[in-house]
C-alpha cells in the first residue's frame, strides 16, 4: 500500500512514530465497530486529507492482518461512508477538491447542507452510526478535553469521536502530506494555512513573498505552527488587508518589515555529542540572527557522518529560508559537511577550479593538488561568497551556507562579511524587541492567564523559563512591534492585582 510504504521508508523518525500511532487508532476503530456503522467527516482541508490517507492505510493493514486480502482495490481505497458539510461560504477550491477526492477514491459521499449538529442528528436517525473519524488536532479550539476515542459532548447525538491525529502538530501534517506526495487543496500553495469560510480567511501574512507583489509562499513553509490560524481574519471589499495579528493594521511595507524570516542551524561534531566540548557558535549565531529580525526555528547537533548531515539538511532546507552549518569543514576524514550537503541536494561532488585557486594560495607548499578533497564542492549548486576580509570564500549551496568559523571571534568576522555580501541572502528585517517579567507566581497560577495571552497576542512570542526550580519564573515576551510587546506585558501584570513582577526593559 503506497501510503504505508512511503512513511515507513522515510528517514523522519518522528513521522514514522506519529504515523504508527495514528494507524493503530484507525485499526482499533475498525476492530471495535462494524464497518457500515463508521463514518468519516471530510471537509477538504489539510487535516482531513491526512486523515483520509491514514484511514486508507489503517483499513488496508487491518484487513491484511486479519487475512482478508480479497478485493484489494476496495481495501486500498477503503469505501467508508463520507460526510461533507457543504456551506455556501466555502471556497470553490475546497468544494472542487472535496468532490474530486471523493471520486478518485470511490468514497460514498453524503452531503449535508445544514449545521454540523443538526446534520449529525439527521444522519444518525437515518443510518446507525457508532463512530465517526474526525481530523481534530490538539491545537484546534474544540480539542480541549478530547482523547483519541472520545464520546460526543452532552446534548449532541451519541457517537464515538475517533481522533487519530489528535497529537499531531502543524509540522507533522505537512511532513505526512509531502512524504506521501498526496494531492491537497490548491489554496495551501497560495499561502493559506488554516481555511475557514470565504469571509474570515486570507493568506497568512507570515508567508508573504517580499520578492513578488501579492504573492505568498506555500503553507508548508510556515515554520511556526502556532501561527497557523493567523490568516483567520475579516476581509473588507474582498481585498487582502494587512490587519492580521502579524501586522496589526500596518501598510504593506511596514507589514513586510514585521515578518521575520526563519533559519536553521546545524552543528556538526561528535566532540559535542560526546560532551568533550560545548557548542558556543550555535548560541552566538542565534543572537546575531535575532538582531537582524530573523527567527531561528531549529538548532541541531549531528554526528560527523555524511548521512547524518544529509538528513538534517534535507529536513531544514525546504522548511526554512536559510540553513547555516558549522563544523566538519576541512581535509580530515571527519570533515563531511560539504559531502552531506551534496547528498541532501542529490548532486555529486566535483572539483571547483576557483575554490582550488584560493586553497592553493592559502596553503602554498602544503597544497596537494587535485587530490585535495577540500576543492570538491556540490556540483551545479555552489556559489562562492567573496569578501576582502576572508582568505577563502564561504560556500553557499542554494539556501545552505557552510561557515568555516571555529570560535566566536571568527564567527564575528564571517557574519560581518555575510551582511556586506548581497549574494548571501541575509536580508535585514525589523529587529525583535523583548521584555522579561520575573514573578514569584507558581506555574499553576499563571498558566491559564498565559494561555489566554497567547491567543490575544499571537504576534508576540510568549515563553517561560526558570534559572532554578526554586527561583522566580521568567516570562519572555518577544515580538517586532514594541507597542504590542508592551501591551502584552501590561495585560499580564494587570491580571494579578497586588502581585509583584520584576520588569526588564525592551531591547
Amino acid at each position: 500500500m503506497e501510503i504505508d510504504e512511503a512513511v515507513r521508508g522515510c528517514s523522519d523518525r518522528r513521522m514514522r512514530t506519529k504515523y504508527g500511532n495514528a494507524v493503530y487508532v484507525v485499526q482499533r476503530a475498525f476492530a471495535l465497530y462494524p464497518f457500515e456503522e463508521i463514518a468519516f467527516s471530510f471537509n477538504g482541508g489539510k487535516d482531513s486529507t491526512v486523515l483520509l490517507h491514514l484511514i486508507r492505510a489503517g483499513y488496508y493493514l487491518y484487513k491484511k492482518d486479519s487475512g482478508d486480502v480479497a478485493q484489494m482495490d476496495a481495501i486500498k481505497n477503503c469505501p467508508l461512508r463520507t460526510i461533507y458539510f457543504e456551506s455556501p461560504c466555502a471556497f470553490p477550491e475546497i468544494n472542487s477538491f472535496t468532490y474530486e477526492t471523493v471520486s478518485t477514491y470511490g468514497l460514498p459521499l453524503e452531503t449535508i447542507h445544514s449545521d454540523f449538529k443538526s446534520g449529525l442528528e439527521g444522519l444518525l436517525k437515518e443510518k446507525p452510526t457508532k463512530a465517526i473519524f474526525i481530523g481534530t488536532r490538539i491545537g484546534d479550539p474544540n480539542a480541549v478535553g478530547q482523547e483519541q476515542f472520545s464520546p460526543s459532548s452532552p446534548g449532541w447525538p451519541p457517537f464515538m469521536r475517533v481522533n487519530p491525529i489528535l497529537d499531531w502538530s502543524y509540522r507533522d501534517v505537512w511532513s505526512f502530506l509531502l512524504t506521501c506526495k498526496v494531492k491537497y487543496c490548491s489554496l495551501y500553495d497560495q499561502g493559506y494555512t488554516s481555511i475557514g469560510s470565504i469571509h474570515d480567511t486570507v493568506p497568512n501574512a507570515l508567508l508573504s513573498d517580499s520578492s513578488t507583489e501579492k504573492s505568498f509562499r506555500p503553507a508548508y513553509m510556515l515554520t511556526d505552527g502556532r501561527l497557523e490560524r493567523a490568516g483567520r481574519t475579516k476581509k473588507t471589499n474582498h481585498k487582502i488587508e494587512m490587519n492580521s495579528v502579524a501586522s496589526n493594521g500596518m501598510n504593506n511595507i511596514e507589514g513586510e518589515q514585521m515578518i521575520s524570516r526563519a533559519a536553521s542551524i546545524i552543528v556538526v561534531g561528535d566532540e559535542i555529542l560526546f560532551g568533550t566540548t560545548e557548542d558556543k557558535l550555535g548560541a552566538a549565531l542565534c543572537k546575531k540572527l535575532h538582531a537582524i529580525g530573523w527567527r531561528v526555528s531549529h538548532v541541531a547537533v549531528v554526528r560527523n557522518e555524511i548521512d547524518s548531515v544529509a538528513e538534517e539538511v534535507e529536513r531544514c532546507k525546504s522548511m526554512d529560508d536559510m540553513v547555516f552549518i558549522f563544523g566538519g569543514l576541512g581535509p580530515l576524514h571527519s570533515d563531511v559537511s560539504v559531502a552531506g550537503v551534496a547528498k541532501a541536494f542529490g548532486v555529486r561532488l566535483a572539483p571547483d577550479e576557483e575554490f582550488e585557486d584560493y586553497l592553493s594560495q592559502l596553503m602554498g607548499n602544503n597544497y596537494t593538488g587535485d587530490r585535495n578533497e577540500m576543492a570538491l564542492l556540490p556540483e551545479g549548486i555552489t556559489e562562492l561568497l567573496h569578501h576582502k576580509k576572508l582568505l577563502v570564500p564561504l560556500i553557499k549551496c542554494r539556501n545552505v551556507i557552510t561557515l568555516a568559523a571555529t570560535n566566536v571571534h571568527e564567527l564575528d568576522t564571517e557574519w560581518g562579511c555575510l551582511l556586506d555580501n548581497q549574494e548571501s541572502g541575509l536580508v535585514q528585517a525589523k529587529p525583535f524587541v523583548s521584555k522579561h517579567l520575573g514573578t514569584t507566581l507558581s506555574d499553576v497560577q499563571i498558566a491559564p492567564v498565559l494561555a489566554k495571552l497567547c491567543l490575544e497576542f499571537s504576534d508576540v512570542y510568549i515563553g517561560c523559563h526558570r534559572i532554578s526550580r526554586a527561583g522566580p519564573l521568567v516570562v519572555n515576551l518577544t515580538g517586532k512591534d514594541n507597542q504590542r510587546v508592551e501591551a502584552a506585558a501590561q495585560k499580564l501584570t494587570s491580571s494579578f492585582e497586588g502581585q509583584f513582577f520584576q520588569v526588564g526593559n525592551c531591547k
